[in-house]
């Protein structure tokens, strides 16, 4: 059950990164999906409530630090909310890993918007905006399948 959950939050992270290629947004109903997800695969991973309550620090963490971007301008309201989901899935043991694979997809998705800003698919007033959902939906989509992966086996000597 717990990987029909991961599927399905995969999907959304999906249709999130299409819609903010295609519009320059995150619907918020796709983005609470995320995190309502999150809340259906814990039990089912038989998460502790220590771990769940970390995970809950590190998407409040994520969304307070965002916030701020999205004050400064840096980013967008949608892109806060989303970084907070991805940060809830990635918990404190991934989420070195999720901002890592964050930058490096938003940097590949800064050039493509500047080598390519006259052929992308929005209005010419937002073709030069870079679809960061599209980052942080490759982060989150990463963190849904490591943040409940299998631990590795044991060395056998």
């Amino acid at each position: 059950m717990l990987h029909l959950v991961q599927l399905a939050t995969s999907l959304v992270f999906v249709l999130l990164a299409a819609y903010d290629l295609r519009f320059r947004r995150l619907p918020n109903p796709f983005v609470v999906a995320v995190v309502v997800l999150y809340v259906v695969a814990a039990p089912l991973a038989h998460t502790s409530l220590v771990s769940f309550a970390q995970h809950l620090a590190t998407a409040a963490l994520a969304f307070v630090l965002s916030a701020l971007m999205f004050r400064l301008g840096w980013i967008g309201a949608g892109d806060a909310k989303l970084a907070a989901a991805v940060f809830l899935w990635a918990g404190p043991s991934f989420a070195v890993s999720a901002l890592l694979l964050t930058g490096v997809g938003g940097f590949v998705l800064a050039l493509a918007v500047l080598a390519h800003r006259h052929t992308l698919l929005v209005r010419p007033s937002r073709a030069g905006e870079v679809p960061y959902g599209i980052a942080l939906a490759l982060a989150g989509t990463a963190a849904v399948w490591a943040s409940f992966a299998a631990p590795a086996p044991a060395p056998v000597l």
